[in-house]
């Protein structure tokens, strides 16, 4: 069990295309969202869908293979682990935020 300590693993929807970034160094750097659903039915009995969104983050060779084949919309699989980092926004406030680095990547459907 001691490979569980931080692992995610997703099924979901790109929201939008990959960002892909290199760097001077030539390693890639892909970022997107994804967006993975929940279903519950209320009080009434209807059927609500809850849709949570995930910021992803990858680097080197997976990135380049997002970069080549991965678009808008499509179903993936991702395997990772959860990191939180800050930065400073453009006014000065200290800002956090959640991201799963992926290390893993299985593109489903068609």
């Amino acid at each position: 069990m001691s490979t569980l300590k931080n692992k995610v693993q997703l099924i979901g929807n790109l929201g939008q295309d990959p960002e892909i970034i290199t760097l001077d160094s030539g390693e890639k750097l892909a970022k997107f969202s994804l967006a993975t659903n929940d279903y519950y039915y209320n009080k009434e009995g209807d059927k609500v869908t809850d849709t949570q969104w995930h910021q992803i983050v990858a680097w080197g060779k997976t990135a380049e293979v997002i970069e080549n084949y991965v678009n808008k919309g499509q179903e993936l699989a991702i395997e990772g682990k959860l990191t939180t980092r800050s930065y400073e926004d453009t006014a000065g406030a200290k800002r956090y935020i959640t991201e799963v680095v992926c290390s893993e990547l299985l593109m489903r459907g068609k």
